[in-house]
């Protein structure tokens, strides 16, 4: 995103405008043509996706929040694990 918005390629922005026309004649019971869905769709990226866009965000840091958290459980070796405890006297791996 940033500061011009969100934006979408040509070919997903083509098929929300027919998707609109769709939802509008069957639902609504009305005829709207390009240009009606297409401000409608500028006004829902504008005014509506921003919104979405902030959640999902916010949702994918706090599941890479919760997985960073974890990193040590799930990441950590032991340190010097040749040596067993109790096995300074003599060298090698314990018995």
């Amino acid at each position: 995103m940033g500061a011009k918005g969100l934006t979408l390629p040509d070919d997903a922005a083509r098929r929300m405008r027919e998707s609109i026309k769709r939802y509008v004649a069957e639902e609504l019971d009305q005829d709207v043509g390009d240009l009606k869905a297409a401000n409608l769709l500028e006004f829902v990226m504008k005014e509506i996706a921003p919104t979405i866009y902030n959640r999902a965000i916010a949702d994918a840091q706090a599941y890479f929040q919760g997985r960073v958290a974890d990193l040590e459980g799930v990441c950590h070796e032991a340190e010097f694990a040749y040596w067993t405890p109790g096995s300074a006297e003599g060298g090698g791996r314990g018995r």
